[in-house]
């Protein structure tokens, strides 16, 4: 069964409307949620992957009816009690917050160093690079997370068992499938895989046209 996040290639949404860069924020909040985010992440609790799946992990409804930012909200207000750094009752107001201080606590001064450093995912690894540029691959039929059940995966619906090519090897990076869920890096092969649109759609606008993605070695086979 296909999951509520994974909307790529969904037909019947409407057409993606390009909204001009500014003002980068709608509303007051919106720069408020995305502030709060950094601030907690900064915490050093959880890792980009652990974020992305808690918002995943919203149920269908919510994750449907929420805005951006709403998914933000509520993906972090259940790491924050998963982590024990704020309680449920905390959060729902049934109960003072007690506010703690922490030697990772990122002040503003600090912000704009953190966001231009970035958190690198290059590891290395015992796995050898299988493919190199120009190999034609397949990826795996379903697409799924083999490792945990309904856990998070970066390879999107639309691109299971689709054939592409290799386009550049990136070098061996964390697999989000893993980090995810605390399990570790388990760092493999990444690579940039080109897909014909053709391939990936029954009806592409624009058949010619390539989707590239960043794929890691374990969602991908030989083609034959």
């Amino acid at each position: 069964m296909s999951r509520a996040h994974d909307m790529g290639g969904r037909f019947g949404d409407g057409a993606v409307t390009p909204e001009p860069e500014t003002p980068v924020f709608h509303t007051d909040w919106h720069a408020r949620a995305l502030a709060l985010t950094l601030a907690c992440g900064a915490l050093g609790k959880w890792n980009i992957d652990v974020s992305r799946h808690a918002r995943e992990s919203l149920s269908p409804t919510d994750y449907a009816r929420f805005s951006y930012y709403e998914k933000w909200m509520a993906g972090l207000a259940d790491l924050l009690a998963d982590t024990g750094l704020v309680s449920r009752e905390e959060l729902s107001g049934q109960a003072p917050v007690q506010s703690g201080t922490n030697d990772r606590m990122l002040t503003a001064d600090r912000v704009a160093s953190v966001l231009a450093t970035g958190g690198p995912a290059d590891r290395p690894s015992d796995i050898a690079q299988q493919f190199a540029p120009g190999d034609a691959v397949i990826t795996r039929r379903l697409n799924g997370n083999r490792l945990v059940n309904g856990g998070h995966t970066r390879l999107p619906g639309y691109a299971a068992g689709a054939r592409g090519r290799i386009l550049r090897f990136h070098g061996t990076h964390i697999l989000p499938d893993s980090s995810a869920h605390h399990l570790g890096d388990a760092a493999e092969p990444l690579y940039a895989v080109a897909f014909p649109a053709a391939e990936l759609w029954t009806h592409p606008e624009h058949p010619g046209d390539e989707v590239v993605l960043d794929l890691w070695q374990s969602y991908l086979e030989p083609a034959a």
